[in-house]
């Protein structure tokens, strides 16, 4: 099959086409041909090795982390799919690999593609639905009334986030930057910020919930925006000790997750409120809780463009150098 694959670790350069063998099925697995994936942050971040102290994956590495596509073979386990399934999925960290022709992916992290999506805008969704779900529902536990502050709410994961927060009934503000603003208010946030002629730190108080994925500065302000008891979740900050042992990380892994966090939460702690740390797990059965909201229209993707297959080099370019303007950046099959 054909595949981009990562041959060293580090910049583009490291990457390349090439032809890898068809995915053994395993007797749970279902084998899916893919017809899109999303390109993702992650995606980068994995090919630069930022990840190899706790996933070192053997190289060459097929990378890709979500995916739309049609079942073509189950292995005899298999009791939630049938060969022609149209399906989505995020795989499961230890088994990525979307950007190719074929995956196989264990059957309880599939989920069947919503019906009124195209296999572009399913493919973009599970990574970043899954982000939202697993600190909104899962981690934070959002209630209708609770205001909810989502970073970054014309991106990928923000522009998904700001609409499950808004189906969980919460209050919700967003930061964006100025020719973004409308794009938030009709994703249907309440309070949008412009973060390029306003500090949301002087704007907002008193929030119970911030999803958090700038990291950095803006991870610092963020737990000042919180009310006592709030909680700050965060997809790009500091491994925190919670997440080592959900690792299962060595005793040496564990020490440094522990220091590398010990500001932020030494700070959370004094302002009274949480720091959570979050790596998204693949989880099909959140997928067939989402569907219905999306197929409602209640959650709707935002694409800011699709390359061909082929182009997958260029796509992540693309977004590597911010270049898009809202939502996910998709690789589509011929």
């Amino acid at each position: 099959m054909k595949a981009f694959v990562v041959e060293k670790y580090g910049d583009q350069a490291g990457m390349r086409a090439a032809e890898r063998p068809d995915p053994r099925v395993g007797a749970d697995d279902v084998l899916v041909k893919i017809h899109a994936a999303g390109v993702n942050p992650l995606d980068l971040r994995i090919r630069n090795g930022d990840f190899k102290a706790f996933m070192p994956y053997r190289l060459p590495l097929v990378l890709g982390n979500d995916l739309a596509g049609t079942v073509v073979r189950v292995g005899p386990s298999v009791t939630r799919f049938a060969v022609g399934d149209e399906v989505y999925a995020r795989p499961d960290k230890d088994r990525i690999g979307t950007f190719a022709e074929l995956i196989a992916v264990h059957q309880d992290d599939l989920a069947p593609k919503p019906a009124t999506l195209t296999m572009a805008e399913a493919a973009s969704l599970p990574l970043v639905a899954l982000t939202a779900w697993q600190a909104l529902v899962e981690r934070a536990r959002v209630q209708p009334g609770q205001k909810v502050l989502i970073h970054a709410g014309a991106g990928g994961l923000g522009s998904i986030a700001v609409q499950l927060a808004k189906t969980l009934g919460a209050h919700v503000a967003t930061t964006v930057s100025t020719t973004k603003v409308a794009l938030a208010k009709g994703l249907g946030a309440d309070v949008v910020v412009d973060y390029r002629t306003q500090d949301f730190e002087e704007v907002l108080d008193g929030y119970d919930v911030v999803l958090d994925s700038l990291g950095g500065e803006n991870l610092a302000k963020s737990l000042r925006v919180l009310k006592p008891g709030g909680t700050v979740v965060s997809v790009a900050g500091p491994p925190d000790p919670a997440f080592a042992r959900e690792l299962g990380a060595n005793p040496i892994l564990r020490l440094a997750m522990t220091a590398l966090s010990f500001k932020t939460r030494r700070n959370a702690r004094r302002h009274g409120v949480t720091y959570s740390f979050l790596f998204m797990k693949a989880d099909g059965d959140q997928l067939r809780e989402l569907t219905p909201l999306i197929d409602a229209g209640k959650i709707h993707p935002v694409i800011d463009r699709v390359f061909p297959f082929e182009e997958t080099l260029q796509a992540m370019k693309y977004l590597e150098k911010g270049r898009a303007k809202a939502g996910k950046v998709v690789v589509a099959m011929p």
